[in-house]
C-alpha cells in the first residue's frame, strides 16, 4: 500500500456508513468498498441468508478474509458492518487501511434508522430493542478505541456528516484540486 490512506467507516447501524460512504465516492472519485456486500459475495447469499446459513461465527470469518484483501495501491472508501470491531485482528486491519471515522448517533436514533430495514439479522428477536442495547453497549468502547476520531449524525444529513469527515481528515479540498487529488497526496 501507498503513503495514501483511505477513509474506513465503523458504527452501529443505522449510523449511515453506507449512504455517506456512497456520497463520499462520489464526492471524491474513489472506489468504494463495504464488507458486507463483499462477504455476500464470497458466500454467493445475502447477509441474513449467511446468518441463518452458516452462523454469525463463519460471516466474522468472511468479514477477516475480506478485510486481508483489501490492501490496494491506492485509497478507497471503506464501509464496515456493525460488528467488524469485535475482532482485533479486524481492527489492526482497518487501521493499517486508513483513517478511521466513527459515525455514531443516539440509540434512540440508531435503534429507529436500523428498525426500517427488515433485514437485520441480529435484530430478529423477541425484544429487538433489548438486542440492540446489548449490542451498542458492548461495541461503543470498542468503536472508540478504534477509531481515529467520531462523528455525532444524530442530527446532520449525509451532505454534513460527508463535509465533516473530508474536514476532519484534513482533507478539505483546495480551489481547482479535485478531492481525488487531495486524498491521493
Amino acid at each position: 500500500m501507498t503513503s495514501a490512506r483511505s477513509i474506513v467507516l465503523i458504527g452501529m447501524m443505522g449510523a449511515g456508513k453506507s449512504s455517506v460512504g456512497r456520497l463520499l465516492q462520489r464526492r471524491t472519485g474513489l472506489a468504494c468498498f463495504d464488507t458486507d456486500e463483499l462477504v455476500a459475495a464470497e458466500f454467493g447469499l445475502s447477509v441474513p441468508d449467511i446468518f441463518a446459513t452458516h452462523g454469525e461465527e463463519r460471516f466474522r470469518d468472511g468479514e477477516t478474509e475480506v478485510l486481508r484483501k483489501l490492501f490496494l495501491p491506492q485509497p478507497v472508501i471503506v464501509v464496515t458492518g456493525g460488528g467488524i470491531v469485535l475482532r482485533n485482528e479486524n481492527v489492526d486491519l482497518l487501521k493499517r487501511l486508513g483513517t478511521v471515522v466513527w459515525l455514531t448517533a443516539n440509540e434512540a436514533t440508531l435503534f429507529e434508522r436500523a428498525s426500517r430495514c427488515g433485514e437485520r439479522p441480529l435484530l430478529k428477536t423477541a425484544d429487538p430493542r433489548a438486542r440492540f442495547s446489548e449490542l451498542l453497549r458492548q461495541r461503543e468502547p470498542l468503536y472508540a478505541a478504534a477509531a481515529d476520531f467520531n462523528i455525532d449524525t444524530s442530527a446532520l444529513a449525509h451532505d454534513e456528516i460527508a463535509d465533516e469527515v473530508l474536514d476532519k481528515i484534513g482533507r478539505a479540498r483546495p480551489p481547482g484540486a479535485s478531492n481525488a487529488e487531495v486524498l491521493i497526496k
